[in-house]
């Protein structure tokens, strides 16, 4: 598993390097998410592409459809055949969540993820999420969601800072302590 982290991010980085140099570093981040969505979203195209039990002519010509129907540029194109000459195409999904976490970093936002118990209105997310960014100092963007189970309150997880201030956990808390015979 940890060979394959670092596969992923060394072709990653590879790219990044690619359209940091030739200025379609955003370009490579879209084009790569689509080919990687369409891959999950195509259990036969992953299929027909990395199953080792078709030759590899008719893996790679199943490649060159998909990535013609995408639309893909030459520089993404030559980078899927590498992955496919290299066998590396498998990669692709942990490619695509390092390459973008890599181009997010060279434009300054920060990806964070915020859980509340409660649906929360655009008001308040728009409030945390100015406070992330002046704590970051970077753009962040905030995938939120719902979890009934916190009972109230937030968690926020923004690279590996966690800001737990969830009813459960303070609960939990309080219980642990109790266990141990302190004082709240």
């Amino acid at each position: 598993m940890k060979r394959n982290l670092a596969v992923a991010r060394r072709y990653a980085k590879a790219l990044l390097l690619i359209g940091k140099e030739d200025g379609l570093a955003e370009t490579y981040r879209d084009e790569l998410a689509r080919f990687a969505d369409a891959m999950t979203q195509n259990p036969e195209l992953e299929g027909a592409v990395l199953n080792p039990l078709y030759d590899d002519a008719g893996r790679k010509r199943v490649l060159g459809v998909a990535v013609e129907k995408l639309g893909l540029s030459q520089t993404l194109t030559a980078f899927l055949n590498l992955l496919f000459d290299k066998g590396r195409l498998d990669f692709i999904h942990g490619i695509n969540d390092f390459y973008q976490g890599l181009a997010d970093e060279l434009k300054g936002v920060a990806r964070a993820s915020l859980v509340s118990a409660t649906d929360l209105n655009d008001d308040a997310v728009d409030k945390i999420r100015n406070a992330l960014s002046r704590r970051t100092g970077k753009v962040v963007k905030l995938d939120v969601q719902t979890d009934p189970e916190l009972i109230g309150g937030l968690v926020t997880r923004i690279g590996d800072m966690v800001l737990d201030g969830s009813i459960r956990t303070q609960l939990q808390n309080m219980k642990e302590t109790l266990k141990r015979g302190e004082s709240a």
